[in-house]
């Protein structure tokens, strides 16, 4: 029986320092992986229906030298006039995880983040 394959990325918190998985991150990553193959590969492959979509508009401010923050509008559908249906934010920092300890953006890191930043 044919098997279907995802490759679902790990994040910084799906594991713990000695880079053991999270158990309960295991199940956001099975969840992820599903949504690969019922939503993603299944419109590829040209079934639709399974969902309308949120849309989710992102903005860095407070870019500084190691660290930057992520503004978000979580949209109630796929369109720019669909309400607001979540505001958030999370500060996230650049870590070395050879060195252990906090590490600074680099230029390239700083001009792609600055892209998205407020005008």
């Amino acid at each position: 029986m044919a098997r279907f394959v995802a490759q679902v990325p790990m994040r910084w918190t799906d594991q713990d320092v000695y880079r053991h998985l999270n158990n309960a991150r295991a199940v956001t990553l099975l969840e992820e992986a599903r949504v690969v193959m019922v939503f993603d590969a299944a419109e590829a492959a040209g079934v639709t229906g399974f969902r309308d979509g949120l849309r989710v508009a992102m903005q860095i401010d407070e870019l500084r030298a190691a660290s930057f923050r992520i503004i978000y509008d979580m949209h109630d559908g796929p369109g720019e006039a669909d309400a607001v249906a979540v505001s958030a934010w999370t500060r996230m920092a650049a870590y070395d995880l050879a060195a252990g300890h906090p590490r600074r953006l680099t230029a390239a890191e700083r001009e792609y983040l600055g892209r998205w930043g407020a005008p």
